[in-house]
């Protein structure tokens, strides 16, 4: 445990700052994974519709700084992805 008043007030810091970054982290990762069910479930239609909100919550999280920027870039990037392979496989 901290002893000094400093690094109480540190811990006390941390504990808030890791709180706010589980939150912004897990709402982005819900996101994704309901548009993973969704494709699991072949439904491309409601994966492209909540795309937009899970890029805005990774975004989020990056600028909150709960996660590095190219992260959130790559997770979108890579669900993106998923759902155009998606859409394609449908067309054929």
């Amino acid at each position: 445990m901290a002893h000094t008043k400093s690094a109480r007030k540190r811990v006390r810091q941390a504990e808030k700052r890791r709180k706010i970054n589980r939150y912004h982290i897990s709402r982005m990762k819900t996101a994704i994974k309901r548009i993973n069910e969704a494709l699991k479930n072949k439904d491309v239609e409601t994966a492209e519709k909540l795309l937009p909100l899970a890029q805005k919550l990774a975004y989020r999280a990056a600028a909150k700084g709960a996660i590095h920027k190219n992260e959130a870039s790559r997770r979108i990037s890579r669900v993106a992805q998923k759902i155009n392979q998606a859409k394609q496989t449908l067309a054929s």
